[in-house]
């Protein structure tokens, strides 16, 4: 049960957004910059790493949700996820992915670890300097929802196809609930 009254059995950030809408608008509105607008990285990598930064944070509604959310935009690749978030180093994902998940780990632990090096590689295994400001960016602002999400104890499902719904509803774009 959440810690504040939210509309009932509304799971994770939607309950939160909806019982403060001028709040959660701009939270929307950044998921929907940061996953869906156009960008190098795939609206299925950028799920990926939010998923791999909330499952870092333990954070099982946005972990669930968003790699709920990458699996059916990986499509035919969608065990993809499982791998990287059971072990990112050894599944069968791109060097340069695994440097960005490396940053994106980072900035979970605390983001003053993140080297020099840490950014040379990235570049080196092709990365962009907007895919390495947006994974750190899309790291930094999962920590903060994980916390707004836990922090408030939102109604976290614990059945598999609630998320899978939710995930192919999320691949469609991030827009207020009504």
């Amino acid at each position: 049960m959440a810690h504040i009254n939210v509309p009932e059995g509304v799971p994770g950030i939607r309950s939160l957004v909806m019982f403060r809408p001028e709040t959660g608008k701009p939270l929307y509105e950044l998921a929907q910059a940061l996953l869906r607008n156009p960008s190098s990285l795939s609206e299925a990598d950028r799920e990926l790493i939010a998923s791999f930064v909330s499952s870092k944070n333990d954070c099982m509604f946005c972990m669930s949700s968003h790699a709920a959310a990458a699996r059916y935009l990986y499509k035919d690749d969608k065990g993809i996820v499982d791998f990287v978030l059971e072990d990112y180093l050894t599944s069968p994902i791109s060097a340069k992915l695994k440097a960005l998940l490396s940053i994106a780990a980072k900035v979970q632990q605390d983001a003053r670890t993140v080297s020099p090096d840490d950014i040379s590689n990235a570049k080196n295994e092709g990365a962009t300097e907007q895919e390495i400001h947006d994974t750190v960016l899309i790291a930094a602002s999962f920590c903060m929802f994980n916390r707004y999400v836990d922090g408030l104890a939102s109604l976290t499902p614990t059945e598999p196809e609630v998320y899978e719904a939710m995930g192919e509803r999320m691949a469609q774009g991030y827009t207020l609930p009504k």
